[in-house]
């Protein structure tokens, strides 16, 4: 969907309110305000587990906008790895039909950049999110769940119930 395009105005974000995130994608596309840009993204497309139809119609943008940038931002992954996993949820609504072939193009897009762009990733943040790419992108989405959704610590405490030690202690 064009940013031109009248719908935007209609579609619910995360809140199950009408956002338009077109003017915090345009600004994380011209390099203005890349922060806030993503702190508006994050709050107005995912709230607690909730994702609307203007949630789906960003991820093509996301990606775009992202491969264009050229930086391995975790922001890209988790934002499009959240907004995919939150599908899942029963009370979210579906990718809408019209938008359906532009939004999984994406999502193949985007592990495709991952691949590009893993040996890059310096941070934890980036690598647990591509990562989770990954894993929803070949169907392990359970897996990408927890990479996405539980802190280190949680999983830290995970693997010790199951008798192992990711602490790197021993």
């Amino acid at each position: 969907m064009e940013l031109s395009d009248p719908r935007w105005t209609s579609l619910d974000g995360g809140r199950r309110l009408p956002f338009d995130p077109r003017p915090a994608l345009r600004r994380l596309e011209d390099g203005v305000d890349v922060s806030g840009a993503w702190d508006e993204l994050w709050e107005g497309l995912h709230h607690q587990g909730d994702v609307g139809e203007a949630s789906y119609a960003c991820v093509p943008h996301l990606v775009r906008i992202h491969e264009a940038r050229g930086v391995p931002d975790w922001n890209t992954y988790a934002l499009v790895a959240t907004i995919d996993l939150a599908r899942d949820r029963r009370h979210n609504p579906q990718v809408p039909s019209w938008l359906d072939a532009e939004y999984v193009s994406a999502i193949n897009h985007l592990a495709e950049l991952v691949l590009r762009e893993f040996p890059r990733a310096t941070d934890q943040a980036a690598v647990r999110s591509m990562l989770a790419v990954l894993a929803i992108w070949k169907s392990a989405r359970t897996h990408g769940r927890a990479l996405v959704e539980l802190s280190e610590d949680e999983l830290l405490e995970l693997d010790a119930g199951l008798g192992g030690d990711l602490s790197g202690a021993g």
